[in-house]
């Protein structure tokens, strides 16, 4: 039996009521009569990325040895879990110290409800505002800095097979027709076209619906939405929707997709199972050297010839093209449960400064944990970095307008049935129009609640 996300988080939200959850209450007192000061903190960390093992030493291991009057208490998640156990804490109200957030979107409700500590206050205290690039501090969904962002996130990335493409006497497509024409020549010699993850609900938004909805709409969609001159119901997003089933119906997509795990399709794309891959420039981690091991599931030179990174083809008929789906990045929070001016605050603060430093963002970037970093003292230059980090640290120069990450602007509430609808569409359970309606109906909602 399938639970439902509710359900999940009320289970979730038991166990932390019953007290089970960062176990080691003893040892925080211990610690506390020692002078210590114990963290606890929840990690998103994906395992299968290259170079994740490299983090527990590089990053965590080395911050507790130079600050041995530190204890931390670390919950590694990643992906849906993650999420959950997130609304869980918050629910709960037991709300780790620090935590790995998102500006807007997946950590919504941190950011509205205002769980979240402002950290600009701390930077400017330090003087470490100018450390940071201009983007990367705006104000996040809650009105004000919840959390301290890695970078600027390209949630749409065309990864391109040149070595399948070649297979076929095919080139990389510059338009979708050209694109569709390709289909049954790579199909007759056994590859896929496009390969995604479609079995999460989120990676079809966020990775190449946000951009679409863009292109259909133009860059300023959403903000006409916001500000009530536009509808989701209206021929544009609907046009947007129509152009997911048009890529399903013309086998671009396959169905197939709607079953492939997020944690599966990098193996299927490394193996040459087909020409193109989407997903978001994060995602070049999975491809590249894991230094506690010296293998990568594209080694270097593959890379460098067999490789590209791009944006989709340009849509016949769309007001934009030669375009991806751009937010601030994910980054490290406080709660704001912990009193201003207080050891704990000065310890998480120490932490925060440590993760988001010019040291562990340097590691980021090569690592390709955050190929586009918010501090603005890295020597981008002087790193050494494999090709699809090269590529994918010269990305902008692959499109020229950039568009809304849909749960990056809109709540849980609003996106979430729009998740929903795009995998529906996808497997024909409904149309393009009943999505775009549901939608807009979760919006007139979302918006009445918040009067």
């Amino acid at each position: 039996m399938k639970l439902s996300k509710k359900v999940i988080v009320a289970a979730v939200v038991a166990v932390l009521a019953s007290g089970l959850v960062f176990a080691g209450g003893g040892k925080e007192a211990k610690a506390a009569e020692s002078g210590k000061v114990t963290l606890k903190v929840l990690n998103y960390l994906d395992m299968t990325s290259a170079n994740s093992a490299d983090e527990l030493v590089t990053v965590w291991e080395a911050f507790e040895k130079a600050n041995p009057d530190i204890i931390i208490e670390r919950e590694d998640l990643f992906n849906e879990p993650f999420h959950q156990k997130v609304e869980a804490y918050a629910a709960a109200g037991q709300l780790p110290d620090v935590l790995y957030a998102w500006p807007s979107g997946r950590s919504s409700t941190l950011h509205s409800k205002k769980l979240l500590k402002d950290l600009r206050p701390l930077l400017e205290k330090d003087g470490l505002v100018s450390k940071y690039t201009e983007v990367s501090l705006a104000n996040q969904y809650g009105g004000y800095l919840g959390e301290l962002p890695n970078g600027v996130t390209q949630t749409h990335v065309l990864f391109v097979n040149t070595k399948v493409l070649k297979d076929c006497g095919l080139t990389p497509a510059k338009t979708y027709s050209e694109l569709k024409a390709q289909v049954p020549v790579l199909k007759a010699k056994g590859y896929e076209t496009i390969l995604m993850a479609n079995a999460e609900q989120w990676v079809m938004q966020s990775c190449l619906f946000s951009d679409l909805a863009g292109r259909f709409g133009g860059t300023d969609w959403a903000d006409k939405i916001l500000a009530g001159k536009a509808k989701f119901s209206d021929a544009d997003f609907v046009n947007a929707l129509k152009f997911v089933k048009t890529l399903y119906d013309d086998g671009v997509l396959s169905k197939n997709t709607l079953a492939t795990n997020y944690g599966d399709v990098i193996g299927q794309f490394a193996s040459n199972k087909g020409a193109y891959y989407i997903d978001g420039d994060w995602r070049v981690g999975a491809f590249i050297t894991d230094k506690s091991t010296g293998q990568a599931l594209i080694p270097p030179a593959v890379q460098k010839t067999d490789i590209m990174l791009t944006v989709f083809p340009d849509i016949e008929g769309a007001k934009v093209n030669k375009s991806t789906s751009v937010v601030v990045g994910t980054g490290w929070a406080m709660s704001a449960a912990i009193p201003a001016g207080s050891a704990k605050e000065a310890a998480a603060w120490k932490l925060i400064k440590w993760l988001e430093g010019k040291e562990i963002q340097t590691w980021r970037v090569e690592t390709a944990a955050a190929p586009s970093p918010s501090r603005n003292d890295i020597d981008m230059s002087a790193l050494k970095i494999e090709p699809m980090q090269q590529m994918m640290g010269n990305f902008s120069k692959q499109y020229n307008k950039s568009n809304y990450v849909i749960d990056g602007v809109f709540a849980g509430p609003v996106y979430e049935p729009l998740n929903a609808g795009l995998q529906e569409i996808g497997m024909g359970v409904k149309t393009p129009e009943q999505v775009a309606a549901a939608v807009q109906k979760a919006f007139e909602e979302w918006k009445a609640a918040q009067k």
